[in-house]
C-alpha cells in the first residue's frame, strides 16, 4: 500500500528520461549542503534508476511515479548502484556551464587512496565548478575500475602489485581496457540542460561519447594533478596506453604531457 502523502509529495519529483532501450528516472533536486574546502557550498542533489524498457510495458507515462515508489520495497536497490548528479547554480540556463563525467571510485573518492587521482579529480571539479558559477558533476556508480566492478577491482590491484600496468590487469582478467558507458549520463544531461557545455576531461573517449551523441559540446578542461610515487605508473598507463589527453600550454597549473612521464616528477 503506498502512502498517499508521500506519492504527492514525490510524484511530480520523479522524471523518466528516455534513452535507447531503457529509461532513467531521475529523482529531484534535493538540497545537498557540502563542506567544500572548509566553505559551505549547496548543490542540487539528482539520483536515477535505469530500467529497461520492457520491464515498463504497459504503464503509462503518467503511471510511471507510482509503479516506481511500490515496487521500492522489492528491488533490493542497496545490492546495487545507482548512479547521481551534482548540479551547482542555474545549470539550466547559465550561458556557461563546467561538467564532469566522473566514474565511482571507491577507493580514491572515499579512502583517499594515492594510488589513482580519482579522489583529487572529482574534489577539483566541484571547486572548478563552483568558481565558474554553475556546472555539473555525473557521478557514475558503474564505473568502477573502468567498467570491471569493485570486487574485480581488487584482484585488478593485485596483479598491479606484481607488475602489471592498469590495462594489462583488466585484459588478463577478461575485460576490455575500458568498457565504461556513457549513455544515460548523456541523456540525463540532456534533460537537464540544452545549453553549450565545457567537459572536465582527459579522456579522449569522453569526448567522443559526448560529441557522438550530438551533444551541444563547447569545449574541453583538462584536469592533471596529484602526482606522487603511488600513482605515477597509473598516470603513465593513462597517457601513453589509454590516450589521455596532456594538458596544453599555457592551462595554468596543470601538468603537462612532458611532466607528466617524467620519472622523477613525484610528490
Amino acid at each position: 500500500m503506498i502512502n498517499e502523502q508521500a506519492l504527492a509529495i514525490l510524484k511530480d519529483k520523479i522524471q523518466p528520461v528516455y534513452t535507447k532501450d531503457q529509461v532513467q528516472f531521475l529523482v529531484g533536486p534535493v538540497k545537498l549542503p557540502v563542506n567544500l574546502d572548509g566553505e559551505t557550498v549547496t548543490f542540487q542533489w539528482y539520483n536515477w534508476l535505469t530500467l529497461g524498457k520492457h520491464e515498463l510495458e504497459g504503464i503509462r507515462e503518467d503511471e510511471m511515479a507510482e509503479h516506481i515508489i511500490a515496487k521500492l520495497p522489492t528491488m533490493s536497490l542497496a545490492e546495487g548502484q545507482q548512479s547521481s548528479v551534482l548540479v551547482y547554480g542555474d545549470f539550466e540556463h547559465a550561458d556557461d556551464a563546467l561538467i564532469r563525467m566522473h566514474s565511482i571510485c571507491h577507493t580514491g573518492d572515499i579512502f583517499g587512496s594515492k594510488r589513482c587521482d580519482c579522489g583529487y579529480q572529482l574534489h577539483q571539479s566541484m571547486r572548478m565548478i563552483v568558481e565558474r558559477g554553475a556546472g555539473a558533476v555525473f557521478y557514475l556508480a558503474n564505473h568502477e575500475g573502468r567498467g570491471i566492478g569493485l570486487f574485480s577491482k581488487s584482484m585488478a590491484y593485485l596483479l598491479q602489485e606484481e607488475g602489471m600496468d592498469t590495462v594489462e590487469a583488466n585484459l588478463a582478467l577478461g575485460f576490455a581496457d575500458d568498457s565504461r558507458n556513457y549513455d544515460a549520463a548523456i541523456g540525463v544531461l540532456a534533460h537537464l540542460r540544452q545549453r553549450p557545455v565545457t567537459l572536465i576531461t582527459n579522456n579522449p573517449k569522453k569526448l567522443a561519447a559526448m560529441k557522438e551523441s550530438g551533444m551541444n559540446l563547447s569545449g574541453r578542461v583538462p584536469l592533471w594533478g596529484d602526482v606522487s610515487e603511488f600513482n605515477l605508473k597509473y598516470l603513465q598507463t593513462k597517457v601513453q596506453r589509454s590516450g589521455h589527453l596532456a594538458a596544453q600550454e599555457g592551462e595554468g597549473r596543470q601538468l603537462s604531457l612532458a611532466e607528466l612521464i617524467l620519472e622523477d616528477h613525484v610528490s
